[in-house]
């Protein structure tokens, strides 16, 4: 398994700064070890799962190798399931800018694709209808790229700011995009982790290492009937 993490922030220059007002989640590739793999590895990467989304992907906070991607990867990896695993995490995004970006990450094919945005519109008030319509332009995108990939939707949830109603309906979109796409749903990204101070940075958004490990086994739990 070779795990990368994309330097997206630097390259596309669309660090938003909704859910962290910090530096930018731009990591780089995981280790010299991974990146010194033999050649043939190189040319024939095998099938290829790709994480797309925000803070919360790419790892904000806390070492790259401690974020939820790279641990599913170095399970995939102690398992010999053959998967690249590639980390196109970006601080800041939201669902539009993942729209706009969306087919410049998927240039090449991929076979599993973990879509976890629309956070950093929720903690913003952006009309859900927008939401929904950029999520859906970048499910139809991966389709029309990848036709063969596997889409797994990860659930979000945010705390009642923006009132009850707006909370509720945020987080019931989820469940109807999944249903209307037929995909697996990851019902709540941060089960056992949102809210609780001692998984959460000090900010109260981002996991610490800890909160990561929980994210990971809530993604794997979906995640690994997909892998073949």
């Amino acid at each position: 398994m070779k795990f990368l993490h994309l330097p997206f922030a630097a390259l596309l220059g669309l660090a938003l700064t909704a859910c962290n007002s910090g530096p930018t989640a731009e990591q780089p590739v995981a280790s010299q070890a991974r990146a010194a793999q033999a050649p043939a590895a190189a040319k024939a990467p095998g099938k290829r799962l790709l994480f797309f989304g925000n803070s919360l992907t790419a790892g904000y906070g806390v070492e790259p190798e401690q974020a939820f991607p790279a641990l599913v990867g170095h399970k995939i990896d102690s398992l010999k399931l053959g998967y690249e695993v590639i980390n196109a995490g970006l601080s800041g995004e939201t669902t539009a800018g993942g729209r706009s970006r969306v087919g410049w990450i998927l240039r090449q094919p991929v076979d599993v694709f973990v879509l976890e945005l629309g956070g950093n519109d929720g903690l913003r008030g952006l009309p859900l209808s927008a939401t929904r319509e950029n999520l859906q332009g970048i499910i139809d995108t991966v389709r029309h790229r990848s036709p063969r990939a596997q889409i797994v939707l990860a659930g979000m949830q945010i705390p009642p700011n923006m009132g009850q109603a707006y909370a509720k309906d945020f987080k019931a979109l989820y469940q109807e995009i999944a249903a209307k796409n037929h995909l697996a749903l990851i019902p709540f990204l941060l089960a056992g982790v949102g809210g609780d101070r001692t998984l959460n940075q000090a900010d109260g958004i981002h996991p610490t290492p800890t909160g990561h490990r929980i994210v990971a086994r809530t993604v794997w739990a979906v995640l690994q009937p997909l892998l073949k």
